[in-house]
């Protein structure tokens, strides 16, 4: 999305994604994985385009619950763009944990991450992420539920 430096983006991206996870988040297994959990916040909230995650008391997200199942652990984030999202999601730290998700979570054939856009300065909820991830499983990507691979551009905005 290209934006005017002058006036302010009328719309900002919405990011979920959830896990389901193969252990107890206290186990020995996610050791790694929560051990890297508040660096790599710290890394998102000051990357470039970053504009909030959903946090718990606890700084991150791992216990808010989400579809009523306690082994799936919830991520939400809004960013500036698909590009800002991009950008930090495949560089530093966090590129190391995707490429070992596979020892933490399930491999879930359902859509478990899905981009959305809100009015700037909105913040989704946990409904809000329900709603947007049954919505891309049902009716696959769409203008309100979407991938990185299919994306859609903002309402009423350039192309992304």
């Amino acid at each position: 999305m290209t934006t005017d430096s002058a006036a302010p983006a009328a719309y900002e991206l919405a990011q979920v994604n959830i896990a389901r996870l193969k252990f107890p988040l206290d186990s020995p297994e996610l050791k790694d994985f929560v051990d890297a959990l508040d660096p790599v916040n710290a890394a998102a909230d000051g990357a470039d385009g970053f504009r909030w995650r959903l946090q718990s008391e606890t700084g991150n997200a791992t216990d808010v619950p989400v579809f009523g199942d306690e082994w799936l652990i919830l991520n939400m984030t809004v960013w500036r763009d698909t590009n800002a999202l991009t950008a930090f999601m495949y560089q530093g730290q966090h590129r190391e944990l995707l490429a070992r998700r596979h020892e933490w979570f399930e491999r879930v054939k359902e859509a478990m991450t899905a981009l959305w856009w809100v009015e700037a300065g909105n913040r989704p909820t946990v409904a809000d992420a329900e709603k947007a991830l049954l919505r891309l499983r049902e009716q696959g990507p769409t203008p309100e539920a979407f991938t990185l691979r299919t994306t859609f551009p903002p309402p009423g905005g350039a192309s992304v």
